[in-house]
């Protein structure tokens, strides 16, 4: 090797951080089921699984594309049947496609219908595209109806997804083997969508986002680059759709494609932070606890959801994510010792805020909607009378007292962060000028 050829060659350090974080959630995958033992937890995991496959190909249209889509549970409930459609076919002994490759069908099927709705659908951007996915969702979900071969009518499809031969002595009968391999294609998705961030498509597709005019001025076709990020959000939402139907070996068109679903997608995406890619991981962690654990704890937990994404939208539009990297930029600086106090106060007040209100919640719930059972309510394993004047007055004054005391601890919260943020400014011009 000559000394001219040895010139050009560059030698790229590895980004330890980056190394340690994918493996620390790739071990995060594999030892949950083994802390976390209960069935029902397993049955969680396996939901947050695929749930965090379908967010994040929601946030290549939303974050990353900046196009607000209303429609996006059509790719992932088209792909969801026809993952579906294969399995009953290889327990009927016809295509034998093994059960580890049925995600890849769900992919490509949701790639299909990609193609096929997204050339229209992003012809347009802002709201109309909104309101054109908005169309197509409630057209594809109408036509369930209309097709009960395919979709199954109102009881929908079901399967059984122990069929054909092992894979290396795996039959994915058992709920941890199923969850394994939700995991695996967890990790793989999320790797590949953290990828295209960085390909010149996807680079390009933030631009669209920020600039469409000045990305046309430079030579390129934005409806082309939204139609390619369309696709290939399609292809991982089916991707997430097929581990959804072999989890649950049942597809309701009622479910799987409402315009309902995907509002969830677009609600706990927000709620995560679109603006971060690991944003809508939170967004899918707290879609499963919302569903499953909330649902159980109260029947207003869409109530209490609606109320959080308001106040999300009003004082933290990059989600929760968000609010994890300003505090991550303060403790870089060394400032946030200042502002533990402040935080607690603020926990504390907040929490009878929310106290209050959620038993003026209940109570109103249970007259409305439980008043034949009598009016006894038991919430958070405590008894009381809801036609009692002094729990009325009670949960009243427990709220009044906390948002009095929260809007106080926030003012001076707000002077304490916006102190912190002028010296972390006046830090950075500093070592700019150094």
């Amino acid at each position: 090797m000559t000394t001219a050829t040895m010139s050009y060659i560059r030698y790229t350090p590895w980004n330890i951080g980056r190394v340690l974080v994918w493996s620390l959630f790739a071990l995060l995958l594999v030892v949950s089921p083994l802390l976390f033992r209960g069935s029902l937890a397993l049955t969680m995991l396996s939901q947050m699984g695929y749930i965090i496959i379908i967010c994040l190909s929601y946030n290549i249209l939303l974050g990353q594309g900046g196009m607000l889509s209303f429609g996006h549970a059509v790719y992932v409930g088209l792909g969801s049947f026809l993952a579906i459609h294969v399995m009953n076919m290889g327990g009927k002994g016809g295509l034998q496609i093994p059960l580890v490759a049925v995600p890849l069908v769900g992919g490509l099927a949701g790639m299909f219908f990609a193609i096929l709705l997204g050339f229209v659908t992003t012809k347009k951007s802002g709201t109309t595209f909104s309101m054109i996915t908005l169309g197509i969702g409630e057209l594809v979900a109408s036509m369930a109806l209309m097709f009960p071969s395919f979709f199954g009518g109102e009881g929908g499809i079901t399967t059984d997804r122990v069929y054909g031969p092992t894979f290396f002595g795996f039959n994915f009968g058992p709920q941890i083997q199923v969850y394994y391999l939700i995991a695996a294609y967890c990790f793989v998705c999320t790797a590949l969508m953290y990828a295209f961030t960085g390909t010149p498509l996807g680079r390009i597709l933030n631009a669209v986002r920020d600039n469409p005019e000045r990305v046309e001025f430079i030579g390129y076709n934005t409806q082309r680059v939204r139609y390619f990020a369309f696709i290939i959000a399609g292809f991982f939402a089916g991707i997430g759709g097929g581990l959804a139907a072999i989890n649950f070996e049942i597809v309701n068109a009622a479910d799987s494609l409402s315009v309902i679903r995907s509002g969830g997608y677009l609600l706990f995406t927000f709620l995560g932070g679109a603006v971060l890619f690991f944003g809508p991981i939170i967004g899918a962690v707290l879609l499963v606890f919302a569903s499953i654990l909330l649902s159980e704890l109260s029947k207003a937990w869409q109530l209490y959801f609606g109320l959080v994404f308001v106040f999300m939208v009003m004082f933290a539009p990059g989600g929760i994510a968000s609010l994890i990297m300003m505090n991550l930029r303060v403790a870089k600086f060394g400032k946030l010792h200042r502002l533990w106090t402040l935080y607690i106060g603020l926990l504390i007040t907040a929490v009878l805020a929310v106290t209050g209100a959620a038993f003026l919640i209940e109570m109103i719930y249970h007259i409305q909607l439980n008043a034949a059972s009598g009016s006894s309510l038991r919430f958070f394993d405590v008894n009381f009378d809801t036609t009692s004047p002094a729990n009325w007055l009670g949960a009243v004054a427990l709220l009044a007292v906390g948002l009095g005391l929260l809007e106080v601890v926030r003012r001076r919260f707000v002077r304490a962060w916006g102190k912190a943020q002028e010296e972390i400014e006046a830090e950075i011009k500093q070592r700019e000028a150094a």
